[in-house]
């Protein structure tokens, strides 16, 4: 892999950290989400951060927070309520990435999923992510699945 693309993954993978955060923040707080998101880059080095894809994933995730939720709950094996909010921040990540990037191979969506969910969750929440993500990538990303 080039340093190049070293660099643009790496980039990706702390947006998708510091937009875990923001969305955990947004469901918890209800503040509005241009103000985490400046917040956020205001406390924190952002310099080797994609920003563009951190503003993309707080911004859709949030608008979106309901019909990703629907790609997801089918395959929970409880209530959506009772979702700890940072699986439920991690899988609508994962969700949005599996349904609007598919650039991005689901294998690397479901482990970057899983180690925000290593990073942030309970001791066991990855297995937990992995499942649920891995469910929802056999419908979502059927051809791709097939083709591998």
């Amino acid at each position: 892999m080039s340093q190049t693309l070293q660099a643009t993954y790496a980039a990706k993978r702390k947006a998708r950290r510091f937009a875990v955060q923001g969305i955990y923040e947004w469901q918890m707080s209800h503040n509005p989400v241009h103000e985490i998101e400046a917040r956020t880059r205001v406390e924190n080095a952002m310099h080797k951060v994609d920003l563009a894809y951190f503003h993309e994933l707080l911004q859709q995730t949030t608008r979106r927070a309901l019909e990703l939720d629907a790609v997801y709950v089918p395959f929970l094996d409880r209530d959506i309520n009772q979702l700890n909010p940072v699986e439920r921040s991690i899988l609508r990540i994962g969700c949005y990435e599996l349904v609007h990037h598919i650039e991005i191979p689901y294998p690397i969506v479901l482990n970057e999923a899983i180690e925000l969910a290593k990073d942030f969750g309970a001791t066991d929440s990855f297995k937990y992510i992995n499942s649920i993500l891995d469910e929802v990538a056999k419908n979502v990303r059927q051809t791709e699945r097939n083709a591998r």
